[in-house]
């Protein structure tokens, strides 16, 4: 009853979906306001329809309904119910369900914040959404529906939604449950995260089309995406860095990113909405790089579908991939209707579009964005030819292949640039910058930058690499609270506050911009992280009970182990004392699980985490002797991974956080008064 109840709803969204394109597109051309209304109903319709599907889903996963195909392929009853709810997003019939379900989401959202404005916009913006939920539907409808019944059909188990002649109902005693690999806590909520960063880029590209196909395209777009486009890059980010959590503490390689393509099926939208978040700023102050911005935009929107191609055609080889499926066709005429209806409506609206201003110097922010976004767009070209050519060239020569391992070590370089940009670009001048503002802004930290070099270096620090990160994240970190502690002393000076008042203040009255100072922090912060991959050590040792291992100041002894089992899996576990400079420090518990239904085994690392370092210890083998192998790792500074993330969220917090005026100017009952009278 559910699984035809459920597949009934999403036919019937499916409905409202194209109902509401067409009603929108309708309705702006003919201006009545009645059918633009009704267009808005059935987009909230599509919204209440897929919760139902979810709420149904989500009923036959949690009464482990094995009939259901998905609720058997990806549950089974020995999971524990935190990884049975997870499950939603687990496969990938339910993943695009989801996927859908968010972007409706999204969408009323959208449709309710301009209510009172941008409505000359919102016909086409609706559209746009609609027609994205619509591709989602489709596909769980006609390709991977995810409410499909096991039916035996002559000796053989097939599913379908309904029941085929001579077909009888096959509910297996159990399901096979969530690949082992996936559950862990963070992947419970990295996948959700991800989504919301992909499907959130859908608005801003919503508002691009609808001011392209409107010729609205003055900065008022850009102004009601601000906000719109900071949420999903925010999201995408920081589920990149649960992703990597998850890597570092479920894959046992001691490391948190390994360039795999669906790790860059992330990162490729994250470089580019970057890119745009930066450029977006010459275009308000200086009506400059309009096709270049609109570009960026609709590019990351595509880069996103083109992401989610990969994750789920079964073109890439990954752990983080769906199997191969029939899916992978219809993503690519997706992204050629979005490619083409993009491309055709930037040459369209062209002459609209071109510059009105012009750079006055190279030593100017202007210039200074303008740089950053062409090693932003270097960066990505990287990552899509490292990502893309290997697929290439398995399909021309049947055989994997074709880029040497370390061919993203090129990306190092440009990375360190942009984070020299992340110093420069926001303090230089707007138009020009004179020598003597350059001196007075710069000297300073290059000082103080060039001293810390030289302390790294004489404390024998000499990986090329790592010696150029640090420097710069100290000149970073230097440029950034001197622009706190300038600013702060001016309004000491202008309005007779303490010290710490005056910077709070500051804080509060351009939280755009010294946000910003904070994310840019975040990222500084990051690039330690990541420069401590420079001096990781790793050894790996084969042990009786008794015996030690040495790994720089650390002594691992191996004390005891045994074997512990419940209804999901087998355990293999040890027992190893640490000791640090001759001091015992901790007893840790390495071990191995082996899950029953999916035959499948998985590593449980085990972290003594300081700040300073990790120490990472896997159980890599247990013998049957109770001998066993273990990998050690010391990670350097790899907690300043995941503590850039927590700074990275207060920087996009504060910059989120409305102004006053501007909150003041959205709610006021005239504004809302006026604009409703021309809606109406």
């Amino acid at each position: 009853m559910t699984i035809n109840l459920g597949h009934s709803v999403l036919i019937l969204s499916l409905g409202c979906a194209l109902y509401s394109i067409c009603s929108s597109i309708i309705g702006a051309r003919t201006k009545r306001e009645d059918i633009l209304r009704s267009a808005e109903h059935a987009l909230y319709g599509v919204t209440l329809l897929l919760s139902l599907a979810i709420i149904l889903l989500w009923k036959d996963i949690l009464a482990h309904d094995f009939q259901n195909e998905y609720v058997a392929s990806y549950t089974n009853r020995a999971m524990p119910t935190f990884y049975i709810f997870a499950a939603l997003w687990g496969g990938q019939k339910g993943s695009l369900l989801f996927w859908g379900w968010l972007l409706t989401v999204f969408s009323v959202l959208t449709v309710y914040l301009n209510r009172y404005k941008n409505r000359e916009l919102m016909p086409y913006l609706m559209a746009t959404l609609m027609a994205g939920a619509a591709f989602f539907i489709i596909l769980t409808v006609f390709v991977s529906p995810p409410f499909e019944k096991l039916w035996l059909v002559d000796g053989q188990v097939i599913r379908s939604v309904f029941q085929p002649p001579n077909a009888t109902p096959v509910v297996p005693p159990d399901g096979r449950g969530l690949n082992p690999l996936l559950q862990h806590p963070a992947m419970v909520i990295h996948p959700p995260i991800l989504y919301l960063g992909f499907v959130g880029f859908s608005v801003p590209f919503a508002f691009a089309l609808a001011s392209l196909i409107t010729g609205r395209l003055d900065n008022q777009w850009l102004t009601s995406i601000r906000r719109w486009t900071l949420v999903p890059w925010f999201f995408l980010g920081i589920g990149m860095l649960l992703g990597g959590k998850w890597a570092y503490m479920e894959l046992g390689w001691g490391g948190y990113w390994a360039w795999d393509p669906v790790e860059n099926a992330a990162l490729m939208p994250w470089l580019v909405g970057t890119a745009f978040i930066h450029s977006v700023m010459i275009q308000e102050k200086k009506n400059m790089l309009r096709v270049w911005n609109m570009a960026l935009i609709l590019g990351t929107y595509t880069l996103c579908i083109f992401g989610t191609f990969l994750t789920r055609s079964g073109v890439i080889s990954s752990v983080h991939s769906f199997a191969r499926s029939d899916i992978a066709s219809w993503f690519v005429g997706y992204l050629i209707l979005i490619i083409a209806t993009s491309v055709i409506l930037i040459i369209w609206r062209l002459p609209l579009l071109r510059n009105k201003n012009h750079f006055d110097s190279v030593v100017s922010r202007e210039s200074a964005f303008l740089i950053n976004n062409l090693v932003f767009l270097a960066a990505f070209l990287a990552v899509l030819y490292g990502t893309v050519f290997p697929i290439i060239y398995e399909a021309l020569y049947g055989v994997q292949g074709g880029l040497k391992p370390r061919f993203f070590d090129k990306v190092i370089p440009i990375g360190l640039f942009l984070l020299f940009l992340a110093g420069v670009g926001p303090l230089v001048a707007w138009r020009k910058t004179s020598g003597k503002l350059l001196k007075k802004i710069f000297l300073k930290p290059t000082i103080v930058s060039l001293l810390g070099l030289g302390i790294m270096f004489l404390l024998g620090v000499r990986h090329f690499f790592a010696l150029i990160s640090l420097t710069l994240c100290i000149f970073v970190t230097a440029t950034i609270a001197a622009e706190f502690h300038r600013g702060a002393r001016a309004r000491m000076h202008t309005n007779s506050e303490n010290y710490f008042t005056a910077w709070y203040r500051l804080l509060q009255k351009n939280k755009r911009r010294y946000g910003g100072y904070i994310v840019h922090f975040g990222i500084v912060v990051l690039f330690l992280g990541f420069t401590g991959k420079a001096f990781d050590t790793e050894k790996e040792s084969h042990l009786k009970i008794g015996e030690s291992m040495q790994i720089r100041n650390y002594t691992l002894t191996y004390v005891d182990s045994k074997t512990l089992e419940d209804a999901n899996k087998i355990v293999w576990q040890a027992t190893m004392d640490v000791y640090q400079n001759g001091r015992k420090v901790k007893t840790i518990h390495p071990n191995k699980h082996y899950y029953k239904v999916q035959e499948q085994p998985t590593t449980e690392v085990v972290l003594r985490s300081t700040l300073k370092e990790d120490l990472y210890v896997v159980l890599a083998q247990p013998n049957e002797d109770r001998s066993a192998i273990f990998k050690v790792f010391i990670n350097p500074l790899v907690n300043l991974v995941w503590g850039a993330g927590l700074i990275v969220t207060i920087g996009t917090i504060i910059i989120l956080l409305p102004d006053r005026k501007e909150k003041s100017k959205e709610t006021s009952p005239a504004a809302e008064t006026q604009v409703a009278r021309e809606y109406a």
